[in-house]
């Protein structure tokens, strides 16, 4: 069974903020089963854009983790990153859309392989 979006979220917030970032929710999703994106700005310009990864058919993660993939990979311009997210909720409204602002670039994430 997997966690609601909005633990989820919560449970992300926590962690970046406890580990010196600072994280906030840009955008509500549904609060059962939202899809997540995370932007991570590292305060001068740039800017990575994460968001769900494609279920892979080799492995099935732990109970409880959500793998992401890279969307908008570290080091680009953050309009790159917005405009993205911009496409993405025109394209699904209930998404979640988290923002971690963190010097290191830290996503708070499980990545996936692919």
């Amino acid at each position: 069974m997997r966690l609601k979006s909005a633990i989820w979220v919560s449970a992300l917030i926590r962690r970046a903020n406890g580990a010196g970032a600072f994280a906030a929710v840009r955008r509500r999703g549904a609060e059962e089963a939202g899809a997540i994106f995370v932007k991570v700005s590292t305060q001068d310009g740039r800017a990575a854009l994460y968001g769900p990864a494609l279920p892979s058919l080799n492995a099935e993660p732990e109970p409880g983790v959500r793998l992401f993939s890279v969307i908008v990979p570290a080091g680009s311009a953050e309009s790159d990153a917005e405009a993205r997210m911009a496409r993405e909720i025109g394209f699904d409204p209930d998404l979640w859309f988290v923002e971690i602002e963190d010097r290191e670039g830290r996503c708070f994430l499980d990545l996936s392989a692919d």
